[in-house]
């Protein structure tokens, strides 16, 4: 599937789609422990983050977050297409930038863009120990929809069994 077109500017940020040139920044973030610490994957190898990195650019979902003013890279955007008018939110930013509004702001972009192209309905998943994703989820107007308890797994211990994970449900709804 060939890839869309995408492109916002914020005050601060570039949203746009992944190319190349974004290897180092991609594994700068997602080589980090602390940074996918909730994420459904390791830290990446420098070659896992390429081919991570090709699969990036041949999606519509994943959007590339990097600064105005020259400084590259430092975070994603996830917006994937659902049934019924919705879409799936996720992010994440690099650990270096934590702190200082991006991922605020392109997440509510991202969600102007999206609810004024006829979404109906944007949700997004997070662990319930990810305090930080959870705020902004309600900062950004989300409210809480659900609570999972034990409903998924990413990893396994020693023995093979799954350590199961809980998850909290958000939603925002396109406002007339």
């Amino acid at each position: 599937m060939a890839q869309k077109e995408f492109h916002i500017e914020t005050e601060r940020l570039i949203l746009r789609r992944y190319k190349n040139s974004d290897l180092e920044g991609l594994y700068r973030y997602l080589s980090d422990p602390e940074t996918v610490r909730y994420e459904p994957y390791r830290p990446m190898s420098r070659e896992e983050t390429g081919e991570e990195l090709q699969r990036r650019i041949a999606s519509n979902e994943m959007i590339a977050v990097e600064l105005r003013d020259g400084g590259g890279l430092i975070g994603n955007v996830y917006l994937g297409r659902r049934e019924f008018q919705s879409m799936e939110l996720g992010f994440v930013f690099n650990r270096e930038y934590w702190g200082n509004g991006y991922a605020s702001e392109s997440c509510r972009a991202v969600l102007e863009k999206t609810f004024g192209e006829g979404v109906h309905r944007v949700y997004a998943e997070c662990d319930p120990e990810n305090e930080n994703s959870w705020r902004l989820l309600e900062a950004l107007g989300f409210q809480r929809e659900g609570y999972l308890r034990q409903n998924v797994y990413f990893w396994t211990d020693e023995s093979g069994r799954p350590i199961w994970k809980d998850t909290y449900i958000y939603g925002k709804l396109y406002k007339q």
